[in-house]
């Protein structure tokens, strides 16, 4: 599947693995896979998606392996030995590269990377009928293109990509298509904010309602107002108050969390606590399974967009 072809004007393949990660993303992982075919091998793992996402997949690449969710650093990690180049790049199930930056990078793999490890690349988001210019979402960015062995996933919520040695900075961005619609958005911020809580109970970190009220208002003060988020219209109204919502959440669902570890009036048990491993086989392409223990994290807990 990996023969010479032009795709938007590149007529050789970049010498690059790249790797996605997804779960139900039928809405947007077609626009991703598309946008990656100007890479060398193309690497996908699929968490037991039911919306047909998997099927998708096998059309764009015959490396896709099925297994279910381990925690965002160990499956993020898992994807990444998957692949075999020297250079590799992590993209999400609902991001596109454009042709801009696919170029950029062949131009910086045949240039100056002999004297870097890593590249650091900023994110554009679509949100609401409009590319988000201003607040909390842009500018936006990560680490997401690097030498193989240079580059580990670290941490356990907040997981985040280290590369050991120089990293660079590209000048074209990569799109994020977030939320559906607000529905989903309010789905994510439930689902995300009982991840960070557990997170932050698992810690040790002892619930305050100094936190649980002033740091709603500290992220509208330096989002909204020094970040000019109000620039962005209502659409970016409504991402203030939405993330004001989830930091409360998140620190609410705190204090339930350690007001709810005494014995119920029917279980006579308090909260089970979660596997602290995971365990995991060998990859198994193509609908072959590779099993590990299923925990939860989080994907990005500050803006969950």
């Amino acid at each position: 599947m990996n023969k010479r072809h032009r795709v938007n004007g590149i007529i050789e393949q970049v010498p690059v693995s790249v790797y996605v990660l997804t779960t139900d993303n039928r809405r947007t992982i077609e626009r991703c896979l598309k946008s990656l075919s100007w890479a060398e091998e193309l690497v996908v793992v699929d968490s037991y998606s039911q919306d047909g996402t998997y099927d998708i997949c096998k059309q764009y690449t015959d490396k896709v392996f099925r297994r279910k969710w381990t925690g965002h650093r160990d499956q993020y990690q898992y994807a990444a030995d998957l692949t075999t180049r020297n250079w590799i790049m992590f993209v999400d199930a609902d991001e596109e590269i454009p042709f801009t930056l696919a170029e950029e990078i062949r131009m910086e793999l045949e240039g100056r990377s002999k004297d870097l490890d890593g590249y650091f690349i900023y994110r554009r988001t679509y949100y609401l009928g409009r590319w988000i210019q201003y607040g909390g979402w842009y500018p936006d960015g990560e680490i997401r293109l690097y030498r193989r062995e240079k580059g580990r996933w670290e941490g356990g919520l907040h997981a985040k990509l280290v590369v050991d040695g120089k990293v660079g900075v590209l000048k074209n961005q990569y799109h994020h298509y977030t939320y559906g619609s607000i529905s989903d958005q309010i789905q994510t911020i439930d689902k995300y904010s009982k991840i960070a809580a557990d997170d932050l109970f698992q810690s040790g970190e002892k619930f305050s309602l100094f936190k649980l009220l002033f740091h709603p208002l500290f992220r509208c003060l330096k989002e909204y107002l020094l970040k000019s988020g109000f620039r962005d219209g209502l659409p970016g109204f409504i991402i203030i108050v939405s993330t004001m919502f989830y930091v409360f959440v998140k620190y609410a669902k705190l204090w339930e969390l350690t007001h709810s570890t005494t014995p119920g009036p029917s279980s006579g048990e308090g909260i089970e606590k979660r596997p602290s491993g995971t365990t995991s086989s060998k990859p198994q392409p193509l609908g072959r399974e590779s099993e590990g223990l299923t925990t939860s994290k989080k994907e990005k807990e500050d803006d969950t967009q």
